[in-house]
């Protein structure tokens, strides 16, 4: 738990700790969000994605490539990621944007894979985690900060009692 809320106050880590021990925190989280989105493949997850970025980001360079990766929580430590890939195309070298997410947000609900997504997408044009990037998330997301420490709470969850949403 304290690797996920380790940047909150220790008021609200025992909170989280106390919801844990009494094995409430899967009926507050089942009560907050009842069901898993329905976005499990790659076609699927980049319309999203891509839907959300001409929302809000029209003019940001174009994604190439919007997958779920099994390997970036292990490898990463982190639950998604914003590449940039570089190819030869004759005498030119091409860059290409890549969002790669965790596998584990293939059964969460909607609001959390739309929080990583955002998350995502705003490195396309803030490169660091600076008051600049945390502003265009919840020009995105209003309720950005709260879906990302439920989030850190199902993490939290995950790692005492396994997956609420299959």
């Amino acid at each position: 738990m304290k690797q996920y809320l380790a940047g909150y106050s220790p008021q609200i880590q025992q909170q989280v700790q106390d919801l844990l021990e009494s094995k409430k925190s899967g009926p507050w989280l089942l009560k907050r969000y009842p069901a898993a989105h329905s976005l499990s493949g790659a076609s699927g997850l980049y319309s999203y994605a891509m839907d959300l970025k001409n929302d809000f980001m029209r003019s940001s360079p174009p994604i190439s490539k919007v997958v779920y990766d099994d390997k970036i929580h292990v490898i990463n430590n982190a639950l998604g990621l914003h590449t940039y890939v570089s190819r030869m195309q004759g005498s030119k070298l091409k860059a290409k944007n890549e969002i790669r997410i965790s596998s584990l947000f293939r059964s969460v609900p909607e609001p959390f894979l739309k929080m990583i997504l955002v998350h995502e997408l705003a490195h396309l044009k803030e490169k660091d985690h600076n008051k600049a990037f945390y502003k265009l998330c919840c020009y995105m997301e209003p309720d950005y900060h709260q879906l990302e420490f439920d989030l850190r709470v199902y993490l939290s969850h995950r790692d005492c009692f396994g997956e609420l949403w299959l």
